[in-house]
């Protein structure tokens, strides 16, 4: 479990002058991994540390063999094309090279000339996947979000009996999880208006967004092996955005008996950063429980998530329409804002369910949080709860109207964790555009 060490003192000051620059996403405080090369060249892919504004390239910084010990040993793994073999390690090989990351960049260290020659703008890369992710699960941890989306369809009884119990999940499909800034046109499958006796096939006409966190896994378990709460977050190597876009009227049609399908498996946008475990310690707050409610079974309970078991990460959506692009290309809405710390289920018990029967989890396997919703309807993350299932669309300040999303809409997430005492720790963003179906 991550504590406070010296990596998180706010007084920390960089060689580098955008580290500290007034809003900035990658003070010397954050340093999350990135996979990443120039734009368009054929350079291979490999490992990255954010700072300010620059990338620390770790396959050169790795030449250089400036390390030792559990800092060298991750260093080496987090220079290679995925960051799986980074995920493998321990906590204390990342944190090892956490620390000595800051140590170098900061005012007055003698690794500044070796790390200076490993920087790469960020204006001049482009980024893949972090991760070779063998497999996906996406979580229903928001108690706002359910309830919500849950009163549209059962007014009396929005909630399922099982829902305070157990952290519900369903397994996605890994394949067309794609990096921010990846385009995918709108999906198509079978739709079944109220009205008419069959269904038809067709482009989904009611696409919408999940504002989540994605979570990707570390050290594996043991097939057989269950992870005990007091260990979860040791298997977990950090936390980016996602975007679990959706086809709600696909997703109507489908998803009885046996859930989601062709109305989620299309595209699920992340962020490129992974922001490590050990940079969010400061903003650690305990999970919100209401009086009454069923205590958690053993198995998802400690100590350690009652008080400090939730993250208190500040998020937005932005949207922007073709024609908000065209009168100006940084122009967009804000429609939502909300924090992760309203989730009813933690990170803890999403791994320990996840592994209470035995399954193996892998390093590189990401988990979704689901969408995260807040108590209030400007803190709903989706389109199907801002705007009550189409029925009331949300108004743009350029006089346009959304129900769901229209072809050519881009939408923006990003997140940040930001309190008096403590510096600034972002997440970059999570970016995506619809383009139109293709043709059948």
């Amino acid at each position: 479990m991550s504590i406070l060490n010296e990596t998180h003192d706010p007084a920390l000051r960089s060689w580098l002058a955008s580290a500290h620059a007034g809003g900035t996403d990658f003070p010397i405080q954050n340093l999350p991994f990135a996979v990443f090369r120039r734009r368009g060249s054929t350079e291979p892919a490999r490992g990255g540390v954010a700072i300010g504004d620059q990338i620390i390239d770790l396959a050169e910084l790795h030449q250089a063999k400036p390390f030792s010990g559990r800092a060298a040993e991750a260093l080496a793994a987090g220079s290679q094309s995925t960051l799986n073999a980074l995920m493998a390690l321990t906590p204390a090989h990342w944190s090892a090279l956490r620390l000595a990351l800051s140590r170098a960049l900061r005012e007055g260290a003698p690794e500044q000339a070796v790390l200076q020659i490993c920087l790469v703008p960020q204006a001049q890369v482009e980024y893949l996947l972090p991760a070779r992710i063998g497999d996906y699960t996406d979580f229903y941890t928001s108690i706002h979000h359910a309830t919500n989306v849950g009163r549209l369809f059962r007014p009396d009884n929005p909630l399922m009996p099982n829902y305070k119990w157990v952290p519900i999940g369903y397994h996605g499909r890994a394949s067309s999880v794609v990096v921010s800034g990846q385009n995918f046109a709108r999906p198509c499958g079978q739709l079944k208006a109220p009205e008419s006796s069959a269904p038809v096939l067709g482009a989904s006409q009611r696409l919408d967004i999940e504002l989540e966190l994605g979570v990707f896994l570390g050290q594996a378990n043991a097939l057989g092996e269950a992870v005990p709460i007091t260990e979860a977050e040791d298997h977990v190597f950090g936390l980016c955005l996602l975007n679990d876009w959706s086809a709600r009227d696909i997703q109507a049609w489908e998803y009885q008996p046996l859930g989601p399908f062709l109305a989620k498996n299309f595209a699920t946008s992340i962020s490129p950063w992974v922001v490590s475990m050990e940079a969010l310690a400061p903003f650690r707050t305990a999970p919100e429980r209401p009086a009454g409610d069923p205590a958690p079974l053993p198995y998802l309970d400690s100590e350690h998530n009652r008080s400090a078991g939730a993250l208190d990460v500040q998020m937005q959506v932005t949207l922007q329409t073709p024609a908000m692009r065209a009168q100006d290309p940084a122009s967009g809405a804000v429609i939502c804002t909300t924090s992760y710390r309203h989730a009813y289920w933690t990170l803890a018990q999403m791994v320990a369910h996840h592994s209470v029967n035995g399954c193996n989890l892998q390093p590189g396997d990401l988990l979704g949080t689901g969408t995260l919703s807040g108590p209030t309807l400007e803190q709903a993350g989706a389109l199907l709860e801002l705007t009550a299932g189409g029925k009331n669309p949300i108004k743009l300040p350029n006089g346009e109207q959304r129900a769901f999303l229209e072809d050519g809409d881009t939408v923006v997430f990003r997140a940040w964790c930001d309190k008096p005492g403590q510096a600034r720790i972002g997440f970059g963003e999570c970016r995506g555009q619809v383009l139109p179906a293709r043709s059948l």
